[in-house]
């Protein structure tokens, strides 16, 4: 398929437009962030490196995916695209709680002795669930909103320094807002403050590590969609799904 003629444009511009390949990194975006919650968060691991032993959660090897796919989307389509895939995010695990919840208080039928396993994986503490949903809409709409606006002022240069840079601040932001949430007295203060530090380390990591697929994933986009966005006379309120 031959590529389109890149094209910059400001995203007030495109409004109403339809792009090629929106849709399916949307439904990338939601799937990973479904099941990096469902399937990652229910187990933690451990490693060994250099005899000591790091234990940390299972889905953190792949929820920074989702924050990949928020910059992808920001970069390539703008805030307001951005926008409309983090509420859809958001509905969507809130959908996945009131299901979980659902399902696993659904008295089993007889005979059935999985119930307790089936608990241990979906029953889920509400506190953990509004903290993590909160920290989520949170974070995501200032990863958005800073990349965005750093894509203004660098001129669409240094794409690193972006997803890096917000990257730093969305997920300081959504650690800020989930552990002492989600953790806060039933935990020591210096585990959650150590946990805390330690996994925004980590997904800060995991996106400087991840920087060559992004600048992968974003060229091949723009070459395919034939556009290159900047978000000059932005709405940037969160409370809109307008494009």
């Amino acid at each position: 398929m031959q590529d389109n003629l890149i094209i910059t444009r400001s995203a007030s511009d495109l409004t109403g437009r339809q792009f090629r390949y929106y849709d399916f990194v949307m439904a990338a975006f939601v799937a990973i962030l479904l099941l990096s919650n469902i399937i990652g968060a229910a187990k933690p691991a451990a490693v060994t490196i250099s005899g000591e032993q790091w234990i940390f959660g299972a889905g953190i090897l792949f929820f920074p995916l989702g924050y990949v796919i928020g910059d992808v989307l920001t970069e390539v389509y703008g805030y307001a695209r951005a926008r409309r895939v983090i509420w859809v995010g958001f509905a969507a695990l809130l959908f996945m709680a009131f299901m979980s919840w659902v399902v696993v208080a659904l008295p089993p039928a007889p005979g059935w002795d999985g119930q307790a396993a089936y608990e241990s994986v979906f029953g889920q503490v509400w506190r953990i669930v509004i903290a993590s949903i909160t920290a989520f809409w949170a974070g995501e709409f200032v990863n958005s909103y800073v990349m965005a606006r750093m894509k203004v002022w660098t001129a669409g240069k240094h794409l690193w320094s972006r997803t890096i840079g917000s990257t730093i601040v969305g997920q300081g932001i959504d650690s800020l807002i989930f552990y002492p949430l989600a953790f806060w007295g039933t935990w020591s203060n210096e585990q959650v403050i150590s946990v805390m530090i330690t996994n925004w380390l980590l997904k800060v990591g995991w996106e400087v590590v991840l920087t060559p697929v992004t600048y992968g994933v974003v060229g091949w986009l723009k070459r395919k969609e034939g556009v290159e966005v900047f978000d000059e006379g932005t709405d940037f309120s969160p409370f809109k799904t307008k494009v």
